[in-house]
């Protein structure tokens, strides 16, 4: 899986939890400014993130998520392990 198909996931969950549009997502968008997802919504993307790829990703490395970026690293490193 590339990373383009991984920031595709992430915008298909962002749209169905948060109501995001998918066009205003990169990997450069910030979940708190750009797309405008708080603590309380980032853990709830993480689940269906978790549900979607089937993968696990640890909180602290949630809390420190800064951009969609940061979420397609933590995938792509749940999909390694």
């Amino acid at each position: 899986m590339t990373r383009n198909d991984i920031l595709a996931g992430i915008a298909g969950v962002l749209y169905e939890t948060v109501a995001v549009d998918p066009a205003q997502i990169s990997e450069e968008s910030s979940l708190a400014t750009d797309l405008e997802v708080d603590s309380l919504l980032v853990t709830e993307v993480a689940v269906a993130l978790e549900a979607h790829f089937s993968v696990i990703i640890a909180q602290a490395e949630l809390d420190e998520a800064r951009l969609v970026g940061d979420l397609v690293d933590l995938v792509e490193k749940g999909l390694v392990a």
